[in-house]
C-alpha cells in the first residue's frame, strides 16, 4: 500500500481544520496547510509525555533549527514516533524530512512568513514544557498572571491570525480593494487568541489532572481559590464567576475575530467562510461551557461533527444575504 500524500496526512491529523483549509483560495492553501502540518509535528513532539521533557526540548530545538534553516543535520524521530498512539501522528514524525523539503520549495516571501509563525509557535511550546516540567496532579503548576496567559495565547495561536492576514495580503487581497491596517491585523491576532482561550477553558479539568493550570494564580487568589481547589467539582459554584470572566474574554476575542471576518471584502467568500466556521464553532462551545459543569473531567464539552456540518451548511446558505450573514456572528468586541 502506498503511503498517503502530505495532503492526506493533513486530513488525518485534523479533520476540523481540514474543512477550513479546503475552502481557502488555492493561492494560500498549500502554504497554510504546510505551516499547520509542521505545527502539528512540533505539537506532537511536545505532547509525547512518555518521553522526558529534556529529550522533547532537544527534539523541538533541532526541528526548529531545520525549519529556520540554521541547521541542516538530518532528523530521525524514530523513537518519538514509536511512542505515538495515533498512526497519523506517528507518520508526522517519520516523514518530517519530506515535510521540510516541501517547506524549502516555497517562494521566498512565503518561506519567511511560514518560518516566522512556526518560530513563534515553537517558542510557546518550549516555554510550556519548561514551565510545567515538574507538574503532576499532586503538584499543580499555574501561570502567574493574565499577562502570561495573554503571551501564551499569542505565541501558540494569536500569531497565526497575523500570519493568516499577511498571507492573504500577499496573495488574495488586491491593493485597490483593501488596505490592511494595524487594527485589522490586531483583530486577526485576537481571533487566534480567542480560539486558544476556548480550548484552554474547555480542557481545564483534563489539564489540571496533568498538573497544568493555565488560569493564573493571582486571579484565582482573588476568588479565594488555589489551583488544587479546581480538582474538586464541589468548588464549581465558587469558581464559576471567575470562569465566566474568562469566557467573556474568549467571547470578546471571537467577536473581534468576527469583525475581522466581515471586514474582508465581500467577494472573498472563501476566506470569509474559512474564518467564520471556527468562530461559530467557538461561540457554540462557549454557550455550552456557560451551562455545563466545568470542573468535572467526565463532562467534556464538544460540538459534534454533525453540528459542525450544520454550522457550515447554515453559513453557506445564508452567505448570499449580506445582512443575515453578518448577524451569524457575535456582537462587536468589547475591549480586551
Amino acid at each position: 500500500m502506498s503511503k498517503p500524500s502530505l495532503n492526506e496526512l493533513l486530513k488525518q491529523t485534523s479533520r476540523s481544520f481540514y474543512l477550513t483549509l479546503r475552502v481557502l483560495p488555492r493561492a494560500i492553501r498549500p502554504q497554510i496547510g504546510l505551516a499547520y502540518l509542521l505545527a502539528r509535528t512540533t505539537d506532537t513532539i511536545a505532547d509525547t509525555e512518555i518521553v522526558p521533557v529534556a529529550q522533547r526540548l532537544e527534539a523541538l530545538k533541532r526541528l526548529r533549527e531545520r525549519i529556520l534553516g540554521t541547521n541542516s543535520a538530518a532528523l530521525n524521530f524514530g523513537e518519538l514516533a514509536r511512542q505515538q498512539g495515533l498512526p497519523a501522528e506517528r507518520m508526522l514524525l517519520e516523514r518530517v524530512e519530506e515535510t521540510l523539503a516541501t517547506l524549502r520549495g516555497l517562494a521566498e516571501t512565503d518561506l519567511k512568513l511560514v518560518r516566522k509563525v512556526l518560530d513563534t509557535i515553537t517558542s510557546g511550546q518550549e516555554l510550556d514544557l519548561q514551565r510545567f516540567a515538574s507538574a503532576t496532579a499532586d503538584k499543580i503548576v499555574a501561570l502567574q498572571s493574565d499577562a502570561e496567559l495573554d503571551d501564551y495565547t499569542y505565541r501558540v495561536a494569536g500569531c497565526v491570525g497575523k500570519f493568516w492576514t499577511q498571507m492573504c495580503v500577499e496573495h488574495v487581497f488586491k491593493p485597490s480593494e483593501f488596505a490592511m491596517s494595524a487594527s485589522f491585523e490586531e483583530l486577526g491576532v485576537r481571533f487566534g487568541k480567542g480560539l486558544q482561550l476556548v480550548n484552554i477553558l474547555r480542557d481545564l479539568p483534563v489539564d489540571l489532572r496533568k498538573g497544568c493550570c493555565y488560569l493564573p494564580l493571582d486571579t484565582l487568589a482573588e476568588a479565594g481559590l488555589k489551583p488544587a481547589d479546581l480538582l474538586s467539582p464541589a468548588n464549581e459554584a465558587k469558581f464559576r464567576p471567575l470562569y465566566n470572566r474568562y469566557l467573556d474574554l474568549a467571547e470578546s476575542h471571537l467577536a473581534a475575530g468576527w469583525s475581522y471576518t466581515i471586514t474582508i471584502p465581500w467577494p472573498h467568500f472563501r476566506v470569509r467562510l474559512a474564518c467564520a466556521w471556527p468562530i461559530l464553532i467557538g461561540v457554540e462551545t462557549i454557550k455550552r461551557l456557560r451551562i455545563e459543569p466545568v470542573l468535572d473531567p467526565s463532562r467534556r464539552v464538544k460540538v459534534s461533527r454533525a453540528e459542525v456540518r450544520g454550522i457550515i451548511l447554515h453559513s453557506v446558505l445564508r452567505y448570499p444575504f449580506q445582512g443575515s450573514w453578518r448577524r451569524l456572528g457575535p456582537a462587536a468586541p468589547k475591549s480586551g
